[in-house]
């Protein structure tokens, strides 16, 4: 090990090369700006300037998410670090590993309400993993090792760097590598193999068993195992809004997304269940609806990686605590050990009632009535002319649901959205994260208007730093979630959720073409074709394509909140025709 004599924020920049980061983004500013003159001379490390530090934080998440390294977003002290915050909660509820490094003021001003402070680390405790408070310039180096090692280890989360900016500017003698000293943190990964032989019993001896899978399989990258073990039990899969892909949606073990605006036939499924075994899921109440009345008659196997999850919501009759791939591998073995003993299931006729359901319900939507385009057929539409191969990033709200709804995700990791935290603003910085990450695949952002208009300004940083992502807003005129709620909840009453999209205020197409983007607009369905063909050509510069959609389409099937899963209805006032309990 050799010691170089180097400042704080050259040890910063050193320790981030030998960790492996090759991108960051993020904006400079009084308390970061030590950093950012050695940034400046780095062969390695790739710096995109944001316009805005929430950009930075998305973008950090997207290409976290196609590359599976730890995403890195960096920000001044004060004003640059809050607005880093959502991001950071973003990731902590989807568990995206996430390094967030911000400056703070000098250490001698802190806790005296210096210009551009704030307390960062105490703001984030709640939504990170772990984070830091650097004062100690010889702290750096190990400091940037552990948050790395923290954020991607373990179950995957966002880690805060905070560093006063006297202990950048200080000397310091760098060594590396060093080793992380963290005696706390050992997170479990092997399965215990009672709790994993007492799956495959209850498994073996299940009527109705569902396999519910989770984000976690995904992290773990055991979506191979998950096509084994689904196959070798011949159980039914519902794959949440953080697991799209997981199992491909044309595989005919599939039942598709369960929930709040899943299909019948999985909610379905969860709910006439006798035996749930839960993959690196939550029990997330936008699957359960109201918990009393979720799969009343299931006994729960859950597996998780974070301990904390099991039992939090459901009681677990078999917890297991281990990665996700771990677990289902051992699963397999132990599942094929009851069948040689002779212990194998019949699911014949469970299978015969969910193909029932499957057949009579499943997703589609109408045509307006007065001709305008349907928002479910552009995003279908989309799916179909990008491919399988292509990543889609959606932002939040009925867009989103009919993203995961209506296209097929044939491969894991192929979408992107902000589940947990819900963000409006997300698509767009998020899906430049994930073109950098993977900037040979085709990266469809879709997104609202209203979600759209939060964080736009990222347009800019895509066509100057030569990202040519492809963004289909769909331009309903209004916040249309909060509008289907207030159809169905408030008497139609559209408080506030009108945004005058008829007077183009803004007029999307100018505004792409002022990022020095490409702008397009679509209001026909039989244009719609030969705009994403338009579209899918163009890959020298980020195209914008403002689709005019009907204003009214809603969001079916749904579950409203505070009901249970048995109350679903698949249009307006039309429910499936099953008996609540039957």
């Amino acid at each position: 090990m050799t010691t170089e004599q180097m400042t704080g924020a050259q040890a910063l920049v050193r320790a981030l090369e030998n960790v492996g980061v090759d991108t960051v983004f993020g904006i400079p500013g009084g308390a970061i700006l030590p950093a950012y003159d050695p940034l400046f001379d780095s062969a390695k490390l790739r710096h995109i300037l944001v316009r805005h530090e929430q950009g930075a934080g998305h973008a950090a998440q997207g290409y976290a998410m196609v590359t599976g390294k730890v995403g890195v977003c960096m920000a001044t002290s004060g004003p640059g670090a809050t607005n880093l915050v959502t991001a950071i909660s973003d990731a902590y509820m989807d568990s995206v590993p996430m390094v967030a490094i911000t400056g703070q003021v000098a250490s001698s001003l802190i806790g005296t309400d210096g210009f551009q402070e704030a307390d960062i680390a105490g703001i984030t405790m709640p939504i990170t993993k772990h984070n830091f408070l650097v004062t100690d310039a010889g702290d750096i180096g190990r400091t940037i090792a552990e948050a790395f090692h923290i954020a991607g280890t373990g179950r995957p989360g966002p880690v805060l760097v905070d560093i006063a900016k006297d202990a950048l500017q200080a000397r310091v003698g760098f060594e590396w590598p060093v080793a992380p000293q963290l005696p706390g943190y050992r997170p479990v990964t092997r399965p215990h193999s009672k709790q994993v032989r007492e799956a495959a019993r209850l498994i073996v001896q299940a009527e109705r068993p569902v396999l519910y899978v989770g984000g976690g399989v995904l992290k773990a990258g055991a979506s191979g195992e998950l096509k084994v073990l689904a196959e070798l039990t011949g159980a039914p899969v519902v794959t949440t809004l953080m697991a799209k892909g997981a199992l491909p949606d044309s595989h005919p073990l599939h039942m598709g997304m369960p929930g709040m605006h899943g299909t019948v036939g999985a909610v379905g499924a969860l709910q006439r269940s006798d035996l749930l075994v839960n993959l690196g899921a939550r029990f997330d109440d936008r699957v359960t609806g109201k918990l009393d009345g979720f799969a009343p008659r299931a006994k729960i196997v859950h597996a998780d990686i974070d301990p904390a999850e099991i039992s939090k919501n459901r009681h677990a009759d078999v917890p297991i605590v281990g990665d996700a791939r771990e677990v289902i591998a051992d699963l397999i073995v132990a599942v094929q050990n009851e069948h040689e003993a002779g212990r194998k299931a019949d699911y014949t006729d469970w299978w015969r009632q969910l193909d029932a359901w499957r057949d009579t319900y499943p997703l589609g939507y109408d045509e307006p009535d007065d001709g305008s385009l349907s928002p479910q057929y552009v995003i279908e539409r989309i799916g179909k002319i990008a491919g399988p191969e292509a990543y889609y990033v959606a932002g939040v709200g009925q867009h989103q649901m009919w993203a995961a709804q209506f296209i097929k995700y044939e491969r894991p990791g192929a979408f992107l959205n902000s589940g947990g935290a819900g963000t409006m603003g997300y698509a767009v910085p998020a899906a430049m994260g994930a073109k950098v990450g993977a900037p040979d695949t085709t990266v469809w952002a879709i997104d609202g208007d209203g979600c759209f208009q939060m964080t736009n300004q990222e347009l800019a940083t895509c066509a100057i730093e030569g990202i040519p992502v492809k963004i289909a807003v769909i331009n309903n005129g209004n916040l249309g979630m909060v509008r289907q709620w207030q159809t169905l909840f408030y008497n139609e009453r559209y408080s506030n959720t009108n945004l005058h999209a008829a007077k183009r205020i803004p007029d999307f197409v100018k505004l792409a073409e002022a990022y020095g983007c490409v702008g397009l607009r679509c209001e026909k369905a039989e244009d719609v074709d030969e705009v994403l063909a338009k579209a899918m050509e163009i890959n020298d510069a980020p195209v914008v394509i403002d689709f005019i959609v009907h204003k009214d389409a809603m969001v079916w099937p749904m579950v409203a909140a505070g009901t249970t899963n048995d109350d679903i209805k698949i249009a307006r006032d039309m429910a499936p025709e099953w008996e609540n309990g039957d």
